[in-house]
């Protein structure tokens, strides 16, 4: 078999592995999200200001979220382009 097209397939099954993880995770964060929000707005006693800090902690951390799956996906790219070269310059037998 092909090594470009073992290649390619691995480099398929790390991406989808990645994107459905990372998926699962964002619905992760966003149910605890709404959970934090829901005990925030119910607890009596936390400074508008806390509640404030907290709303940017969240905003930030889904801003890291998103600039790290957009740096993975430009080096799944990178590398898909990299076995595509590499599979156009093999010698076929």
């Amino acid at each position: 078999m092909d090594t470009s097209k073992i290649a390619k397939q691995t480099i398929e099954f790390y991406k989808t592995t990645f994107n459905n993880t990372f998926n699962v995770l964002m619905m992760l964060q966003e149910q605890t999200q709404r959970l934090l929000k829901l005990q925030l707005d119910q607890t009596s006693g936390i400074p508008e200001e806390g509640k404030k800090v907290i709303a940017e902690w969240v905003k930030n951390y889904k801003k890291g979220c998103e600039e790290f799956k957009n740096a993975v996906d430009e080096s799944f790219k990178r590398v898909e382009s990299f076995f595509m070269e590499s599979g156009k310059t093999e010698k076929k037998p």
